[in-house]
């Protein structure tokens, strides 16, 4: 992260031009890309989030670059993340607002230098805060799927435009599902020695992840938040209404992958009647079929929980941060839970035979 005094001087002009400036920034635990927030606060009792995402990553992917300029520019690229940009950040914003939904408020950006001044919706909202302090998840997670049914049913934008800002609103492909999928083959093992990968299982790994790729490029698309999950959800209470964080990601995939993320949380147990009151009320708001809409959450949760497997395997080996051990049982069981389904028949024999303790019931 970038906070030596030049960034601090940018950072305070920025804050004066906006008519925030002269206050003492209180910076925020770290969000798990390269931004970080600040809150600031006026002696009037109103307060503003400081976006601080300096252009440090590798670069995002644009429309027209090839599968080989994707490789050479890195993981961004190949994945289509934002990598962070605030104009992704802002322009997302504008058309959640724009089809009715709550992120925040916008009070001034700068792409180029990469802040922007939001609105702060205050703090332990979060359905995970609210969920751990006693309040029924039900209703929040029923509520939640609304809101992504409502988000699905509406037109894909292609590219979103703004003053001086623009941003394409890319497919989530077949490189970007095979790049996160393959965490699980290259880093799974390392993390579980329990794991067998020779040659010819990743030979076989290839095949079995293909073919579940190809599931999915039968499935119906959607504008597709992607990190839809309790962290980033926060119940406005004034507004009876939910507030949205973490968006800039967006791409054209599924409305499985969403729901996958909500009721499928790594980091958190969903509760059995908070799951099923989430996908009921997306069945009801949708007008999906339930038989096939649980055949695409199946498939791309097991997508997902493979891309989790893999990312959570890496930041405990590569990256040294242990703290990711407590969600690995159960990131098992949710990929396990996901191969019950006979659409994904191929992957659960492949797990089977080549990581069969994660089929095993759990004690």
């Amino acid at each position: 992260m970038i906070c030596d005094s030049s960034r601090l001087q940018l950072i305070e002009a920025f804050l004066t031009k906006a008519g925030w400036g002269g206050l003492r920034p209180d910076w925020l635990g770290q969000d798990a890309s390269t931004r970080r927030y600040a809150r600031l606060s006026r002696q009037s009792g109103q307060t503003a989030l400081l976006m601080d995402a300096p252009p440090v990553e590798s670069p995002p992917c644009t429309p027209d670059m090839t599968v080989r300029e994707r490789h050479e520019q890195g993981w961004n690229a190949l994945t289509r993340l934002a990598a962070s940009r605030v104009d992704a950040f802002v322009l997302i914003a504008d058309h959640l607002r724009s089809v009715g939904l709550r992120p925040p408020e916008i009070y001034a950006y700068d792409a180029m230098q990469g802040l922007a001044l939001i609105e702060d919706f205050g703090k332990d909202r979060e359905f995970a805060r609210r969920i751990e302090l006693g309040e029924d998840e039900v209703p929040l997670y029923a509520q939640a799927a609304q809101d992504l049914a409502h988000l699905h049913a509406q037109p894909i934008p292609d590219l979103l435009n703004k003053a001086d800002i623009s941003w394409p609103v890319l497919e989530f492909d077949t490189l970007a599902l095979a790049t996160n999928a393959d965490l699980y083959a290259d880093w799974f093992p390392r993390y579980d020695q329990r794991v067998r990968m020779r040659d010819t299982d990743l030979a076989r790994w290839e095949r079995v992840r293909d073919t579940l790729i190809s599931q999915a490029g039968t499935f119906p698309r959607a504008f597709t938040l992607r990190d839809y999950h309790a962290e980033n959800l926060l119940w406005l209470e004034s507004e009876q209404r939910i507030g949205l964080l973490d968006f800039q990601d967006a791409v054209i995939g599924w409305d499985a992958w969403d729901m996958a993320m909500l009721t499928q949380d790594a980091r958190r147990h969903v509760s059995a009647p908070a799951r099923s009151a989430a996908i009921k009320s997306y069945l009801e708001a949708s007008g999906a079929a339930e038989t096939a809409f649980l055949e695409r959450l199946a498939i791309i949760g097991a997508l997902n929980a493979l891309r989790i497997t893999g990312v959570f395997s890496r930041l405990i080996i590569r990256d040294q941060k242990p703290r990711y051990n407590q969600f690995m049982p159960r990131q098992q069981a949710l990929l396990a839970e996901n191969l019950r389904h006979p659409a994904a028949a191929e992957l659960r024999d492949f797990i089977s035979q080549t990581a069969g303790f994660i089929l095993e019931p759990v004690s």
